[in-house]
């Protein structure tokens, strides 16, 4: 049986994991990078608290060995249920089994404006690149007489979930531990951040709890909290806000929500309103043969305890695909199917250092133990062992110091395409 995976994220790497265990599965890997990442760790990145390689693994060295794997990098174009293939960037792959889980995008609600100046969150690259921008403004606000920095230093970011309070706790510990060891007085005196969000609580997905520890911890540590507030436009350095405050600012970070990944080629009726896959409860894409979905990019509304769909979580993604590689052996050998019902493990959120949230579904904890645990769960699912080491070495030196050695600007020259590929034309 051929299996075409679409994605390498949580879901995609769970089943391709469990599927190259079984010799009569050819199993065919999809993705528009060369490599796995972890993004939940993406802030720190993207805050030179840690290294993008300490988080990512290549997926060629991941599936070393597997004779019954083959990578494809590139993007899907298009999907033909009829004829069972798929169009990529760079070729045709035809399947047996289609599995669609590429995740989601960041979702800018039709603010182009935004969309054209705001910084997202998404991936390796937009970590480095909010990186460079966080840095090259400390640097342009060095320069500058004391009356025209404001600009420079004060960031916002819309988006009072895990990701955005997540950044705007390491913010806030950079603009306190590292940014006075590096830079003068008057560029620390005039940092200001703003989180914004258009919830009455921050950390909404997770209990009231965690909300009000989060606010009170970031509150505390002098971050702007605006909470039934929307961030409407961004022009000309100036970020306009619902409650008609303008603030000025070079800086606008966008965690203000997600939507799923498109696919051309799949009936108007597999989709949702909010454009999600609909999928049965084998994730079974409904109105097409042999394609399935998994984690961010469907929804499930036959799970009993989850009727609206489930959360868009890493643990949902993780469960589906394991499920799902289990059930397409049991298809191969003409055996029951198993539905798919999710195990809720709980959530949790880190704030600040020494600070953190964890919802479990039978309680609530805070604190440095909670801040523990959030780092133990945080490193086992990271690839490699290799990679586990680095990380543990390089928060170990970081949390101890209060000064990391990452802060560094790198930018490319140019976009580098190879000859003759369709970027390059």
């Amino acid at each position: 049986m051929k299996v075409v995976i679409i994605g390498g994220g949580f879901a995609g790497m769970h089943m391709a994991k469990e599927l190259v265990k079984q010799q009569n599965m050819e199993v065919h890997l999809v993705d528009k990078n060369n490599y796995n990442f972890f993004p939940p760790l993406l802030y720190q990145v993207s805050t030179a608290f840690i290294e993008s390689y300490n988080i990512s693994y290549p997926f060629r060295k991941m599936f070393q060995n597997k004779k019954n794997f083959t990578f494809h990098m590139g993007s899907l174009l298009s999907v033909d249920p009829d004829q069972h293939y798929i169009i990529t960037t760079h070729e045709r792959i035809d399947y047996d089994q289609l599995v669609l889980s590429m995740g989601c995008e960041t979702n800018y609600f039709g603010m182009d404006a935004i969309e054209q100046a705001a910084l997202p969150m998404k991936s390796i690259h937009d970590a480095i690149n909010l990186r460079n921008h966080l840095l090259l403004m400390l640097e342009q606000a060095s320069r500058l007489p004391e009356s025209d920095i404001t600009p420079y230093t004060q960031i916002v970011i819309a988006g009072g979930g895990p990701t955005g309070v997540e950044i705007a706790g390491m913010l806030a510990e950079m603009q306190r531990e590292i940014i006075p060891k590096d830079y003068a007085k008057k560029v620390c005196e005039h940092i200001q951040i703003y989180l914004v969000d258009m919830e009455s609580t921050l950390l909404r997905t997770m209990s009231e709890k965690a909300g009000q520890e989060a606010y009170a911890v970031l509150k505390k540590m002098g971050i702007q909290i605006k909470l039934n507030t929307a961030v409407k436009n961004y022009e000309n350095n100036r970020v306009y806000l619902s409650d008609g405050q303008v603030i000025e600012s070079h800086t606008l970070i966008w965690a203000s929500g997600v939507k799923a990944m498109q696919v051309t080629g799949l009936p108007q009726s597999a989709f949702a309103k909010n454009g999600r896959i609909l999928v049965n409860e084998y994730n079974k894409v409904l109105d097409v043969e042999d394609i399935y979905c998994l984690g961010d990019q469907c929804l499930m509304t036959a799970d009993p305890d989850y009727e609206k769909g489930h959360p868009q979580l890493a643990q949902v993604a993780i469960q589906q695909g394991t499920l799902l590689a289990h059930n397409l052996r049991h298809l191969y050998k003409k055996h029951p199917l198993e539905p798919f019902r999710y195990v809720n493990k709980g959530s949790m959120a880190i704030i600040a250092k020494y600070k953190a949230v964890v919802d479990l579904p039978k309680g609530f904890f805070k604190g440095f133990f909670a801040w523990m645990v959030w780092l133990f769960i945080h490193l086992i699912p990271i690839a490699g062992f290799r990679n586990k080491v680095k990380l543990f070495f390089s928060w170990s030196w970081s949390f101890l110091t209060n000064d990391p050695t990452l802060r560094l600007i790198i930018r490319p020259r140019k976009k580098y395409f190879p000859p003759n590929s369709p970027e390059a034309k």
